[in-house]
């Protein structure tokens, strides 16, 4: 029996088949609104329609996943497709790479402004590496972003900062002996051992927490679940309110809104 030879070509319905497993959001105006964008290229049937080659689903993958895993703006994403066009740049038809962004690019991926980043920095959130941001930095800004809403302020973090410091060092003193090995290899078992520490940190972290917050009397189902599958940050935004943090030496007021989390208010 003879294999079904390959598609050619796919239907704008095709595609979204194809596509909506891994992305469940993606829709027929979404793709129109990336062509309308410039990012991908269609042709076009004798009757008007388009029709897709599996590069082009390919491209739409990778726009797809860095928008969703990188936050990149569409302005970014075009430009590193030119750059791969180029042979300068990485494969559209693979994974993107999270690579180190300018300053410009961090603001447009978070989604604030130049002030409330310098904020940041001051109170050591978000730090630089040389003249560009890890990925992470744009991770931190988001879910600082989405904390402001209910009235977290960044100075209020500073503790968070300073927990983060001392889990450090305490896992580096861990790998300490296995770093110091001259065997082949030695460094990257060390950083293999490392985010696994990491990790169950994170998971003790979560567990913890949901055990104080069940002593005062909160509901927290799933709080360790969600902090191990990470913030997705589709959750929609609370009501604005005022609030008052107080213990763990805070006694400043909070703010409304997000709007005042990206003003640095």
């Amino acid at each position: 029996m003879n294999a079904q030879p390959a598609r050619a070509s796919f239907g704008i319905g095709e595609v979204l088949a194809q596509l909506r497993g891994e992305f469940p959001d993606v829709s027929v105006s979404k793709i129109r609104f990336l062509e309308s964008e410039g990012l991908i290229q269609p042709a076009r049937s004798p009757s008007k329609y388009r029709r897709f080659i599996p590069a082009d689903v390919d491209r739409l993958r990778y726009i797809l996943t860095a928008q969703r895993d990188e936050y990149l703006p569409l302005r970014v994403i075009k430009e590193r497709l030119a750059a791969a066009e180029d042979g300068a740049g990485e494969d559209p038809d693979g994974p993107p790479r999270r690579r180190p962004l300018s300053r410009r690019e961090l603001l447009d991926a978070a989604g604030i402004d130049d002030g409330y980043l310098a904020e940041l920095e001051d109170f050591g959130l978000v730090r630089a590496s040389g003249r560009q941001y890890e990925p992470e930095a744009v991770d931190a800004a988001r879910i600082i972003v989405a904390l402001g809403r209910y009235g977290v302020q960044a100075r209020h973090l500073r503790a968070v900062r300073a927990a983060v410091e001392r889990e450090t060092s305490l896992i580096e003193q861990v790998v300490a002996p296995t770093r110091r090995q001259r065997s082949p290899g030695s460094r990257e078992r060390a950083g293999e051992t490392a985010q696994e520490i990491a990790a169950l940190s994170l998971q003790l972290h979560a567990s913890l927490m949901g055990s104080a917050l069940a002593d005062a009397g909160l509901q927290t189902d799933g709080l360790a679940q969600a902090a191990c599958g990470g913030w997705s940050g589709e959750s929609a935004p609370p009501a604005q309110t005022e609030v008052r943090l107080g213990g763990a030496g805070y006694d400043e007021p909070g703010f409304a809104g997000p709007a005042a989390a990206r003003s640095g208010a």
